[in-house]
């Protein structure tokens, strides 16, 4: 194979030709030499592969492995955020040409578009478990004292039916604020849970107090997967078969993600959160009556103080509050969407008091009733004349 059958070593740390290894003391550095014009592979701990051409006008090549490793990333990261940009620039297209005026849309079962071209006050609520994508623009969420910013960078996760208010942050007519928001049925993810394994993994020792709704960093592969949902919009008659599948893909990615705690909860069979999901279909249900505190501890198997305490947890409100969330917003539909007078709205949702409920409602919308209702109106008159 080689011209020479004695093979000397250089020493880098000599920087001299020996024609034994054992020679040299140094033990790190070192290549054998052969007679000019062969080719010789370097052994050193630093290196990997180094051809040295030998001879006149010799040319050495020495790739380190850190060189290489950081220049692999490098193209990788480049390629990744390249495609997700090529998916945000779609998502928005798509949304875009979807929904062409500012409102919202349930173009496929489970499936909702928002569409703001202005900056929005806050809008108040229940919304359902479910994803939710921004597209372009930002909004923040706010659920009792805690708010909850999202945008293209960030999803926003709901396991419960949570009374929020929701807010349009950035938007504007070149510009406008697009998302799609898609439901998660506890039924579906639980059956992803079991067919990923992911129901045998222990929950946290702090279950109880997992907060029902937070904002995570969206990653490439749950954006590619939101956007194969937008393009169902264009292809509605495949929708049947593929939404649910695609649904089943981004259950299973949030799963593995940073959120699947949180997500396992809606789901999950033990501990404290699905009584507390209990508690929260009972006080929807039932908003107009009066609330038995006490009663509906028992119903869930806590104490009062107990049950308290996992139910602001997981909210971020009191079961009063979120009672009376409901009861305001319910009472606020059927004004505005019902022609109701606010006095016999206050009896519909549960009041007795008209003046209680006149107090109460200013507090939470900033004006009375009526004043509300009228305001409102007037917006959508405006918004519907431009």
């Amino acid at each position: 194979m080689f011209k020479n059958s004695i093979l000397p070593y250089w020493c880098y740390d000599c920087s001299l030709l020996y024609e034994d290894r054992k020679v040299c003391h140094h033990d790190s550095n070192y290549r054998r030499g052969f007679a000019p014009g062969d080719r010789m592979i370097v052994a050193n701990d630093c290196l990997i592969l180094c051809i040295f051409q030998m001879g006149d006008g010799a040319i050495r090549e020495e790739v380190l492995m850190d060189v290489i490793n950081h220049q692999q990333a490098a193209r990788e990261a480049a390629r990744e955020a390249a495609w997700m940009q090529a998916n945000r620039e779609e998502l928005v297209e798509r949304i875009a040409r979807a929904i062409r005026a500012d409102g919202s849309a349930q173009p496929l079962p489970g499936l909702h578009l928002y569409r703001h071209s202005l900056p929005l006050e806050q809008v108040y609520s229940v919304v359902e478990p479910s994803l939710c994508v921004v597209a372009q623009g930002s909004k923040e969420f706010l659920v009792g004292e805690s708010r909850y910013r999202y945008d293209p960078l960030h999803y926003l996760l709901v396991t419960v039916d949570l009374p929020n208010v929701g807010q349009v942050l950035e938007a504007s007519k070149e510009r406008p604020f697009l998302s799609l928001r898609l439901d998660l049925t506890p039924t579906v993810v639980g059956e992803v849970m079991v067919e990923t394994d992911h129901a045998t993994r222990s929950a946290p020792r702090d279950s109880a107090d997992v907060r029902a709704v937070s904002a995570s960093l969206l990653d490439g592969h749950l954006l590619d997967a939101m956007v194969r949902v937008a393009r169902l919009l264009d292809a509605l008659d495949e929708a049947p078969v593929l939404l649910p599948l695609l649904t089943r893909e981004i259950i299973y990615r949030l799963l593995r993600g940073e959120q699947g705690g949180r997500l396992r909860h809606l789901a999950i069979l033990g501990g404290y959160s699905p009584s507390i999901a209990q508690a929260i279909e009972r006080l929807r249900h039932d908003f107009d009556q009066p609330l038995r505190i006490e009663q509906v501890a028992r119903e869930v198997g806590m104490s009062v103080s107990v049950f308290h305490h996992h139910f602001k947890a997981v909210t971020a409100m009191s079961p009063l509050q979120f009672q009376k969330r409901l009861r305001l917003l319910e009472a606020r539909r059927l004004m505005l969407g019902e022609v109701f007078d606010a006095a016999s709205a206050a009896y519909r949702v549960g009041y007795n008091d008209a003046s209680h409920f006149n107090r109460e409602y200013k507090s939470l919308f900033g004006v009375p009733p009526m004043r509300d209702v009228q305001r409102l109106r007037e917006g959508a008159l405006a918004s519907a004349v431009q």
